[in-house]
Order: structure tokens, then sequence, then C-alpha cells
């Protein structure tokens, strides 16, 4: 009979705190446990820093584990939890997901799609609970980031279990429609599928919710951002004049719905050339740094434009999880930790219910 993930949370839950001495007292809520086989991810939200005690609570908590007859093969503390926050007037934050951030640009071709996964990715790392919707209805690309496929199972005939892939929570319409069906809809259907894809998913506990929009400014991204209630957006851009020029157009279209923006990513800020490492700004210079100043916005990052980021993407492997320690994984992990920073300091959502309590799954 395999052991369920409370089973262990229940084993680990007497484990001393080496800073504290107390019992960790590891319960649904403050912890997130993944089983693969008898591998075991653990993500701890312990309220305090540990310093340089981590290594000695890792060395408690192994103990426990092999007790059961498992190996540890992940562990990631975080020090608090993660607040719900306000979101668009009239609108009220999913019952189940703390904060919703779009990952936008004005248009196509940018790496909007590589930054929501490797940021969602990010925010995991730092030992949040992230999920990944793909709003991207005629381009969905999710699932091959993702290295996902199947459909989604429904439980009751009426909702969806998101598919989990690299420990992202996930939907998108490229479960639903076969690979190489065109989505020929116009933009009220559009809204509408992306709708219930948002709302019809049975999301577990997430504190951030990525989503991927459809590029542009035009009816159905303007429609979203103004029924997804969003704590906040994240702009993507090139240095390139052309895609500056529309990724002001996205960032103004946040500010008229008042959605608040998080700040301003600049992706293939250089070229690496993969023979010889010489690097080249084809594509222009701090043109996206530029533009986060112009607007008086948080600069987030600059990513480069190198060849195996592309390939870890396709192959379903982005980067943050393809290469967690190397140098491009860090800036993404920089990226998620300033969004986090910036969340945490907008309006709490007052009317908001806390998302309850989940049991194990």
């Amino acid at each position: 009979m395999s052991i369920t993930p409370q089973q262990i949370r229940t084993a680990l839950a007497q484990v001393e705190d080496p800073r504290s001495g107390a019992a960790l007292a590891i319960t649904a809520s403050n912890s997130d446990v993944h089983l693969d086989g008898k591998e075991l991810s653990l993500v701890l939200a312990l309220g305090h820093p540990l310093h340089n005690r981590q290594t000695e609570l890792r060395k408690r908590i192994e103990a426990v584990v092999h007790g059961l007859g498992l190996e540890l093969k992940d562990m990631r503390v975080t020090t608090s939890m993660v607040s719900t926050h306000a979101v668009q007037h009239g609108l009220e934050p999913l019952p189940n997901v703390r904060n919703i951030i779009a990952v936008a640009s004005g248009k196509g071709g940018v790496g909007k799609s590589t930054t929501a996964v490797n940021l969602a990715l990010a925010l995991q790392r730092h030992g949040a609970r992230v999920g990944l919707l793909d709003a991207d209805i005629y381009g969905p690309s999710v699932p091959i980031m993702l290295g996902l496929s199947g459909r989604p199972k429904s439980n009751d005939g009426k909702t969806m279990e998101p598919l989990v892939g690299h420990g992202l929570q996930a939907n998108s319409i490229g479960f639903l429609i076969d690979a190489d069906a065109p989505a020929i809809w116009r933009g009220p259907m559009v809204t509408q599928a992306v709708e219930q894809l948002l709302r019809q998913t049975n999301w577990d506990r997430l504190d951030y919710l990525i989503v991927d929009m459809p590029p542009g400014t035009g009816d159905i991204a303007l429609t979203m951002a103004q029924k997804v209630p969003l704590a906040g957006a994240v702009i993507v851009t090139t240095p390139q004049d052309l895609a500056l020029a529309d990724a002001r157009k996205a960032l103004r279209m946040f500010q008229k719905v008042n959605v608040p923006v998080l700040g301003v990513v600049e992706n293939m800020s250089v070229h690496i050339c993969s023979n010889c490492g010489h690097a080249e700004p084809i594509f222009g210079e701090h043109g996206g740094r530029d533009m986060a100043a112009e607007f008086d916005l948080p600069w987030l990052g600059a990513l480069p434009l190198r060849m195996d980021i592309r390939e870890q993407t396709d192959s379903g492997q982005p980067t943050v999880a393809a290469e967690p320690a190397g140098a491009v994984a860090a800036i993404y992990l920089e990226v998620a930790r300033k969004v986090a920073e910036i969340v945490a300091r907008l309006p709490h959502d007052a009317a908001a219910k806390k998302p309850p309590l989940a049991t194990a799954h």
C-alpha cells in the first residue's frame, strides 16, 4: 500500500526545528508534498529564517523520510506565507488562488511564453505553490514547454483537474484540442474559453497563478485584463524599437483597467554565440530598462538570446528546470524574487476570503 502525503506530513510534524527546538507541526497549509515514485520533494513555510541551520534540518527530515522507505530528492524552505492582494474593482480573487499575475507583451515573438513558464518555475523554487494558465488560445505553447500531453480529468463532469509538469499546476486549451487543430474562434468565444479554463480548473491552494496572456492589445487581451482578477502584470519586451512601441501599448492597457504593472523584463537583450561566446546586442541596447525608467516602473531584469534557452523550452525542459544552478536560471530566480517582493507590498484584499485548507492530495 502506497504512502500518502498526509502520512508523510504526520511523520514529519514531530521533527524538531533546530532553531527553536519546537516541533515543526507540518500541515497541509504550510507545506507542499510531492511524491514521484519513492522520491520526495518537499516545500516548507516555517515563518522564520533558518540562517545556517537548514543543513541540520534537512538531516533530521532525511532520517524520518528514510524511515518511511523514501528518498528526499529536494527540500526548499520559504520563510513566510503569501497573502492575497487586491484585484480590479468589481472582481474578487479566485477562492483557491491568492494572486494572479499576467505576463504580457504588445506583440508576439518576444519570448513572453518562455518568460512566463520560467517565472512560474522560479517562483516555485523560491518555495511558492504556483500554477500556469495558458491564455494564448490561438497559439497555446504550455503543453510543449512543460512536456505535457493528454486531457484534463474531470471528477464531477463540470470542473477540470490541472495537469502537473515540473511541479507546476497547468491548464491550456492545448490540452483540449488536437495539437494540429486550429482554434478558429471569434473574440467572445476566446474570452469565454479562457474564463472557463480559469474558473473551472480545480487549482490547489496556489500562491501565484501565472497567466500567459495572448499577444497584442486588441479586444481579446483587453477583455481578459478586465475580467481576470489580477494582482498585477509583468511586461515582456525586446530592446527593439518596434517591440518597445507595442510593449508601451500593453502597459497602458493594464493601467487603463487599474491593474498594477509589476515591472518590465527585457528578453533577447544580447545574443550569445553558442560557438565562441561572443555577445552582441543585435536588437539594440537597454530598451526595456529605459522603458521602465520612462514609466517609473521596476526594472526586473534582462535575459540573453541563447540557443540553449530555446532548445530547453522546446524539449519540455525550461531553463529553470533544466539548469537550476545555471547563470540564466539565476536571472529568472532574481526576476521572481523581485516580482514576489513587489506583489507583497501591494494592498491586501481585505474582502477576500482566505483560501480554504485543502485535504492532502
